[in-house]
């Protein structure tokens, strides 16, 4: 079998390194962008920890064409990097490190282009979208963020065992676990989408026309899908249960200090969970200790 067209269960040897040397790549890639979700994954198995990275690398790379570099051909660099996911998971190898591993991860647990082509269709919206409305607002956060969820949840539950189809309910609060974490961002980074980006992303809501009123609104949105979320829990493999508990506590933390700010001090600061207590947070989900969240 030529080792351009590899299956999971046969890999060319003469590209293990190649594979393994990818993997690094993803993980530096979240080493140097998260602590949130680079404490989550120390706290899973190595195999499950090296799928995690490969996502979380690829969502960063097409984040970082649509939000940081937005040169004049960030939509041909995106499409570029489009092609090359979607090569590296059809044909097994790419010469792009970060596509090679999310296309190892993409066969092995069973991420198709189901997820991918509205994750991408998500960026593509930031290209071109800076105000929405209802409707494309959602479009937006289930390409942008639940998808992205439903990706993790495959690790989650397939790694040692190959794609299976997933739990429609469990799916169900991955997705919502996803679209909470996007929201609370929005409400992180509402000062710096507004006047570095332009963007406007809950209809209406700038960092400048604010009220407390409308934050209390959206934090409530926000905790109720964490709590949907969290009933799923579960269902996940205990490493899995714990990796993604203490990331959900990080979060809740976060909303719970947004909520506590005031709207006028969000147009102009970043609210943020110190590294300390992310620290605390991680250890104690890891000494099964999690208490309240949201």
């Amino acid at each position: 079998m030529s080792p351009s067209h590899r299956q999971p269960s046969d890999p060319s040897p003469s590209l293990a390194l190649y594979d393994a040397t990818a993997r690094d790549a993803a993980a530096r890639v979240i080493a140097r962008y998260s602590t949130s979700f680079g404490l989550g994954t120390r706290l899973l198995g190595r195999a499950m920890r090296a799928h995690i990275e490969a996502i979380y690398a690829m969502v960063r790379v097409a984040d970082e064409v649509v939000d940081t570099y937005r040169g004049d051909d960030a939509e041909a660099q995106l499409e570029r990097f489009v092609a090359e996911v979607h090569a590296a998971m059809d044909g097994g190898f790419s010469t792009d490190l970060v596509a090679h591993a999310f296309g190892l991860t993409a066969r092995e647990v069973g991420i198709t282009r189901e997820q991918t082509e509205p994750f991408f269709a998500s960026m593509r919206m930031d290209l071109t979208r800076t105000v929405h409305t209802r409707d494309s607002l959602a479009a937006y956060i289930f390409g942008s963020a639940e998808v992205v969820g439903e990706m993790c949840l495959a690790v989650f539950v397939n790694t040692g065992h190959g794609p299976r189809p997933l739990d429609p309910d469990v799916r169900a609060g991955a997705r919502r676990l996803g679209a909470a974490y996007q929201k609370v961002n929005f409400l992180r980074d509402l000062a710096s989408d507004t006047s570095n980006l332009g963007r406007s992303y809950f209809p209406g809501v700038t960092a400048t026309t604010l009220t407390d009123a409308t934050l209390a609104e959206l934090v409530a949105d926000c905790r109720a899908d964490i709590r949907a979320a969290e009933a799923t829990l579960p269902a996940l493999p205990r490493r899995a249960r714990v990796a993604v508990g203490t990331t959900v506590d990080i979060y809740a933390r976060l909303l719970r200090q947004i909520e506590a700010t005031p709207a006028r001090e969000l147009e102009r600061r970043r609210v943020r969970v110190a590294d300390p207590i992310k620290a605390a947070l991680a250890a104690r989900n890891a000494c099964g200790l999690r208490g309240r969240t949201a």
